[in-house]
């Protein structure tokens, strides 16, 4: 049997009257938290869910990925609104020409950066299990230079993150995680702290390396009202909950502002903004050297 599901783009896509109903849902959702794009198709089907548009079985997250893949062949919803963490790719520095060379070094000094964790105590770092989450998550830490990684790491990212801890110049650092509420999450969190915290015994011997979870937690869940699920009965593994949630339940804004506000509350904000006022002037030093 050939296999009929759409390829390539799709602009003559006509939706039924229904699709068109959810489309419009979803553009809803989507102009809702322009400042969180990209966002997850999980995360969509949570604020459709939570809005009574689905309800919340497996069946109606499938329909929602069908109807979101023909809505982005279509042209109808933005390829860059949506991000599933799976574009990773490693591209060959190339330029047009001399010109185009100039233009990226151009490019470059304007976008100028000094470390902004620079003289902080802590280096900060934010992890998340939701490989797709990693760009939404990025556009809140970036204002003060804190990285955001995949908690779903093998065993060379959990020694790269020693070795980043070896040679921060901080004395301690403090890893942020963003993960389910489930066994499976509480397990990666325990097994991620305690590998880096190994390795970094013999890397940083001298950094103190700490695991915060940021979510989630049994108290959010209950002041943003998240959706749970049971438990699954075959999984055998210690867990403190009675039900699992997963981190694309909390809103979008909820997430970002509960990042945002773990990271502006440990940072001093005056030596960050010395910090910034230094990098402005080195950019300015750096512009007026550029050849015109």
């Amino acid at each position: 049997m050939p296999d009929r599901r759409p390829r390539g783009y799709q602009p003559d896509w006509q939706p039924r009257p229904a699709t068109q109903e959810l489309l419009a849902a979803v553009e809803f959702i989507l102009g809702r938290y322009a400042a969180q794009l990209p966002l997850t198709i999980r995360q969509i089907w949570y604020a459709a869910v939570s809005e009574g548009v689905l309800v919340r079985q497996e069946r109606t997250y499938k329909r929602l990925v069908d109807l979101l893949g023909m809505a982005r062949r279509s042209g109808r919803i933005s390829w860059l609104a949506i991000g599933d963490g799976t574009d990773a790719a490693v591209e060959p520095v190339a330029y047009d020409g001399a010109d185009g060379f100039r233009r990226a070094q151009l490019d470059a000094v304007r976008g100028f950066r000094l470390d902004r964790q620079a003289g902080q105590d802590a280096r900060l770092e934010v992890w998340c299990d939701t490989p797709g989450l990693v760009p939404q998550l990025a556009t809140v830490t970036d204002p003060w230079g804190v990285p955001v990684y995949t908690s779903a790491t093998g065993l060379s990212g959990k020694r790269a993150a020693a070795q980043r801890a070896a040679g921060g110049g901080h004395t301690s650092v403090r890893i942020l995680v963003v993960g389910d509420w489930d066994p499976s999450g509480l397990h990666l969190f325990s097994a991620l702290a305690e590998d880096v915290t190994a390795f970094a015994a013999l890397d940083a011997p001298d950094v103190l390396v700490q695991f915060d979870r940021l979510a989630v937690t049994e108290r959010q869940i209950a002041e943003f009202r998240l959706p749970t699920a049971p438990v699954k009965a075959s999984d055998r593994r210690s867990f403190p909950g009675t039900s699992t949630t997963q981190a694309e339940a909390i809103p979008p804004d909820a997430l970002a502002a509960l990042v945002r506000d773990a990271i502006s509350s440990s940072r001093d904000t005056e030596i960050l903004a010395e910090v910034l006022e230094r990098e402005d002037l080195q950019r300015q030093a750096l512009l007026e050297r550029f050849p015109v």
